[in-house]
């Protein structure tokens, strides 16, 4: 299965025995299961990459699950139950949002939780902005009118209302998808916006409850994107998690780059 190649895939890095290593027996197996990445055309990595965290979770958490059933077997049930939800993907990547809602009425105010493993974040700008930027465009208050109208409870009518979105429970590692494809006059077209990403002391505490238990984070990839809509090139920035040093993947070339490479207008995807 997937879980399976993607495990032979790590070790085959991890164990540095090649210059590089290609995924393709991954690339087979998981377009299997995914028959849409299975054809040799340009397809979105933040999609993938969602494809694969849901695949894995799916691989480890049935896992999981038949380790308890086999530890207590009187109890079957119980010990699925204790396994369906979460996995060592859940553990590393899954967050937890929490909107707050409130009927401008009658001013009750509803929060409705979310779990999240990639945060898309809007570009305010079509120039230069920080990830700061994006961060406060994605968490600022919207109002909800007309079609948009909630359902008030408390009012037992539609009306308006505010929503604001906050980080109630922040993951290990945080993955950020900067929406880069985006429409504009009926048009979908590229934004090749410079974002300014920080590398280190990425602070959340604006963006989270008081209870959020983790909130500072250090940059240690980058996925990029080169290209226009329907065309392009996917490459890599990862930090090695021992030397500290930056390497940039880009096909069968594997190279070590400065740190100031790391900061590159084609960013498409930020791993904290």
């Amino acid at each position: 299965e997937s879980a399976t190649a993607f495990g032979c895939l790590v070790s085959d890095m991890w164990l540095g025995g090649f210059d590089y290593v290609s995924p393709e027996a991954f690339h087979s197996v998981f377009g299997k299961r995914y028959p849409a990445f299975s054809r040799r055309t340009q397809h979105d990595a933040q999609e993938f990459l969602i494809c694969v965290l849901d695949d894995l979770h799916e691989a480890f958490k049935e896992v999981r699950a038949q380790l308890c059933q086999g530890r207590h077997s009187s109890d079957a049930g119980a010990s699925r139950g204790s396994g369906s939800g979460t996995s060592i993907i859940t553990k590393l990547f899954e967050g937890q949002l929490s909107y707050g809602i409130r009927c401008l009425k009658c001013k009750a105010l509803t929060d409705r939780p979310e779990s999240f493993t990639v945060l898309s974040l809007p570009i305010p700008s079509t120039r230069v902005c920080s990830l700061q930027d994006c961060l406060e465009c994605f968490f600022q208050p919207d109002t909800l009118t007309r079609n948009n109208q909630i359902h008030c409870y408390w009012c037992g009518g539609n009306q308006d209302a505010t929503v604001k979105a906050s980080i109630t429970k922040a993951p290990q590692i945080i993955i950020f998808h900067l929406k880069r494809f985006a429409w504009q006059d009926k048009h979908r077209r590229k934004l090749s916006t410079t974002v300014c990403y920080p590398f280190s002391d990425l602070d959340l505490s604006p963006y989270s409850t008081v209870s959020c238990n983790k909130a500072e984070y250090s940059l240690c990839a980058v996925v990029n994107h080169a290209g226009d809509l329907d065309y392009g090139h996917y490459t890599a920035f990862c930090k090695h998690s021992v030397t500290k040093h930056w390497y940039s993947f880009d096909d069968a070339q594997v190279t070590k780059i400065p740190d100031s490479a790391v900061q590159a207008d084609t960013a498409y995807l930020l791993f904290y």
